[in-house]
């Protein structure tokens, strides 16, 4: 190796940034940017299912009722959400494409009584005041140094805390207790977001340039449309204004 390819190899190092860097960051971004696409694609189709669904008195009759199909309903999207979860790499990234729209659409479905009991004034607000959060937060998890994966366990625990009370307080209807479990819903998936995007962003190391990209994407995505939904429907307890 002559003296100038060396000198050129030490410049290259000491810039901090090769080729090899440049074209990871570059993966990583369209990467990033394919799960926040989908993510948001899902979230503004469950708004549109929802929207339209409420408005069209279906929502009233079956959402309001105690019949079976209010169930199937409301289950729906759960049964998907477990089925991508453990089935993913038995499935091809087409079916778990397939999937993500069916569960937005059921979740839109499942949604649309927000639009029967909360003003539409609020609800917008609500949303605007999430996808603010959401966005701030995620860009932490993004950017920041720190290492987050240490939240991991305790979040997933506060999740299991907040479906236990959650139950209870189906037989306690206690409004004190439903907005306290609010509150900590609000901070536990604003916590999530960050660590789901630092995770996500982390994964990718893992799997550029294979066959799973496509469906890690989708994965990702649903997880941060989980963060995102579920943040907003406890932030609606506190926002949103009854018709």
């Amino acid at each position: 190796m002559n003296q100038n390819s060396g000198i050129g190899m030490a410049r290259g190092s000491a810039g901090g940034m090769t080729q090899t860097d440049v074209a990871y960051d570059a993966g990583l971004r369209t990467f990033m940017l394919k799960v926040y696409n989908y993510m948001a694609s899902g979230v503004l189709l469950t708004g549109i299912v929802a929207m339209l669904f409420a408005s069209s008195g279906m929502a009233a009759d079956i959402m309001m009722g105690g019949g079976m199909l209010k169930w199937v309903i409301i289950l729906s999207p759960l049964a998907i959400v477990l089925a991508m979860s453990f089935g993913q790499n038995k499935m091809s990234t087409f079916t778990l494409q397939a999937m993500f729209w069916a569960f937005a659409t059921l979740m839109g479905l499942s949604m649309s009584t927000i639009f029967l009991v909360y003003t539409g004034a609020s609800i917008a607000q609500t949303f605007f005041a999430t996808s603010a959060a959401f966005l701030g937060l995620s860009l932490y998890g993004y950017t920041t140094k720190k290492d987050l994966s240490g939240w991991g366990s305790f979040l997933i625990m506060g999740v299991i805390g907040l479906i236990v009370a959650s139950v209870i307080n189906i037989f306690l209807q206690s409004s004190m207790f439903h907005l306290a479990i609010s509150a900590i819903g609000v901070l536990i998936f604003a916590g999530l977001t960050a660590y789901d995007t630092q995770r996500i962003k982390s994964m990718y190391a893992y799997v550029a340039g294979t066959d799973m990209v496509g469906k890690v994407v989708i994965m990702s995505a649903l997880n941060l449309y989980l963060d995102f939904i579920n943040m907003f429907q406890f932030l609606l307890s506190f926002m949103g204004s009854q018709d």
